[in-house]
């Protein structure tokens, strides 16, 4: 019987977590050493109240010294008073919920294994090509300029493109305003990268954990950062556990879900901008042996082909030599193509400059 389900991880529509089979097949089980606590810490997370971004000074500079601490300690910080109001949220997730319903024979249209493809589904990283499969089905979808990518989106369900385009949309304003507040707590200010993101992208990876029957064997998603400048992160229920440097040994720690509550993750790009100041957030997604989890991750970087480097004003010849070399969204697209990130290459890793 294993062997059967074992010759199914790869195909397309088929893999163990669409079939919902009840064992997990030797592809997916990841080594002891990577597996995630069956009772993991709660993390001590960073709380920032947007709403002190949109008062007066003192306010103002309340907040960004709040965004400033939790980018240094943690790189990942949750927001409340953030602006998108809760209707919008649950729609996003519903739809994604109602996606992931569809039968195989509608989600695998999107089928692809090409990183470069502005709208496509898969399960895991890449499917059949990495040697550690995970227990996942994703959409990834160009999101920027929403009018050029949105009619490439599913039409099934009828309401996907409608209530996932209105989340999108509330998201990129989002996130061009934290990006402000980030370059502006470097003390770069808030539009330092403004012209350049008004024209960046956005992806949207709308992820989905299906129910693990041995969830302490396998993982959603590995232990990686994001290439972004930043991520928010929109998730059903708890299942992200962030890397926490202060925590000792073991460092991952659970992020808890509170509704109408975002999350913030410092991408590789925000990193290299900071000339290592800020470091991208390491992170994974666990399972649960009863539910499905859904998480809306919108990531935001420059353009395409737009370098990303260390700030000028954020390097000299002294104790602040530079540490990153540049690097584009599409620079990422090509290492992912060409790497499994499940055997531990980072993309931030191949940036660093040994001084």
């Amino acid at each position: 019987m294993e062997d059967e389900g074992d010759s199914n991880c790869f195909r397309a529509g088929e893999s163990a977590q669409e079939k919902g089979l009840p064992y997990v097949p030797e592809c997916y089980k990841i080594p002891t050493s990577d597996r995630a606590s069956s009772s993991p810490e709660m993390a001590k997370v960073p709380l920032v109240d947007l709403a002190g971004l949109r008062k007066g000074p003192q306010q103002r500079a309340i907040a960004i010294e709040a965004i400033k601490d939790a980018c240094l300690r943690l790189g990942f910080f949750q927001i409340v008073n953030h602006g998108i109001c809760q209707s919008v949220l649950d729609d996003a997730l519903s739809s994604a919920f109602d996606f992931f319903r569809l039968p195989a024979a509608e989600k695998v249209k999107f089928m692809s294994n090409d990183v470069h493809t502005p709208v496509r589904y898969g399960t895991s990283l890449k499917d059949g090509a990495d040697k550690i499969q995970f227990w996942r089905v994703f959409l990834k979808q160009y999101a920027h300029p929403l009018e050029d990518f949105i009619e490439s989106w599913p039409t099934n369900p009828p309401t996907y493109r409608e209530k996932m385009g209105r989340y999108c949309k509330e998201v990129r304003k989002l996130g061009l305003e934290l990006m402000g507040a980030i370059t502006e707590s470097l003390e770069l200010g808030p539009n330092y990268l403004s012209e350049k993101l008004e024209s960046g992208m956005q992806v949207m990876a709308v992820n989905c954990y299906p129910p693990c029957p041995n969830p302490d064997l396998a993982l959603g998603l590995p232990p990686h950062s994001d290439y972004s400048c930043l991520t928010i992160v929109l998730q059903s229920s708890p299942g992200l556990e962030i890397m926490d440097a202060e925590a000792g040994a073991d460092g991952w720690r659970l992020i808890p879900d509170l509704r109408g509550v975002l999350q913030v993750h410092v991408g590789d790009h925000f990193e290299v901008l900071s000339n290592g100041t800020y470091k991208s957030l390491v992170h994974r997604a666990t399972l649960n042996r009863e539910r499905t989890r859904i998480s809306v991750a919108s990531l935001h970087s420059l353009g395409m082909d737009e370098k990303m480097g260390p700030a000028e004003e954020l390097v000299d010849d002294q104790e602040r030599k530079k540490k990153y070399k540049e690097s584009s969204f599409g620079d990422f697209l090509n290492f992912l193509a060409t790497n499994d990130i499940a055997e531990g290459k980072t993309f931030i890793n191949t940036l660093k400059i040994e001084n």
